[in-house]
């Protein structure tokens, strides 16, 4: 639920009994697309705001904190990751990450909603700056399908940068895509999952996602915290396996 009271977007958290506010100077721009309402807002002090379906996204000012943790542990850990494929992630703020590391030469962001990156390359055009990369490809439709169809044993790391495990993005959190992925990474392969705060959602979300990573055959299975002024709690959370 949100609400935007004397100049403020409020994000209030039902369930955790918390809320975050942003001081806001205008609304840039609003639309409902196929899968879900979209705004993005122009703040006093963090820059631009992206909300989906009343959920704070991201900012321009604290985005980095997300997408280097969802990026960099993974490719620094994988001996040789030249083939990366980001679920979700429309943005594109992961996909440039991906691509300062000179190892990787291919990169496929599939994302099922186009709105998000159209309007991200116009309101975040410094996390699109690598779209042009020519390692970087785009497909717009289902992750899930999309893993479920690649060759097996033809990617090296997955990045799941996914909204909340509800709608559109339930299937990125189920037992059997996480099988799928595991038939579709190459032997030392590393899955990276968006984790939801792990201050909150510990015996919840991340417990799930431990036990069907372990399940599917992950082994190593770890959430890595960190700090995401944003997000509930001020802590986001993503799990590599």
């Amino acid at each position: 639920m949100t609400d935007l009271n004397q100049g403020w977007f409020t994000e209030v958290f039902q369930d955790e009994g918390t809320a975050f506010s942003l001081k806001v100077k205008r609304k840039l721009h609003e639309e409902q697309t196929e899968y879900q309402t979209l705004e993005i807002w122009e703040t006093e002090s963090f820059g631009n705001l992206m909300v989906l379906d009343g959920c704070v996204m991201l900012t321009s000012r604290d985005n980095f904190l997300y997408h280097e943790m969802m990026t960099h542990p993974a490719l620094f850990t994988h001996r040789n990751p030249k083939k990366v494929v980001i679920i979700g992630g429309g943005d594109c703020g992961t996909l440039k990450e991906v691509l300062k590391h000179p190892d990787v030469e291919e990169v496929w962001q599939i994302e099922i909603d186009e709105r998000v990156t159209r309007l991200s390359e116009q309101y975040f055009p410094e996390l699109c700056e690598s779209n042009t990369d020519p390692r970087a490809n785009f497909f717009f439709g289902d992750g899930v399908q999309w893993i479920r169809d690649v060759a097996p044993g033809s990617l090296d790391v997955i990045i799941i940068d996914s909204t909340d495990p509800v709608g559109p993005a339930e299937g990125l959190f189920a037992l059997d895509f996480y099988r799928d992925a595991m038939l579709a990474l190459r032997e030392g392969g590393i899955i990276v999952q968006q984790s939801e705060s792990p201050l909150l959602h510990t015996s919840t979300i991340i417990k799930g996602i431990h036990d069907d990573m372990r399940q599917a055959g992950f082994r190593h299975v770890r959430t890595l915290p960190f700090p995401q002024p944003v997000y509930p709690t001020g802590w986001g959370g993503c799990t590599p396996g």
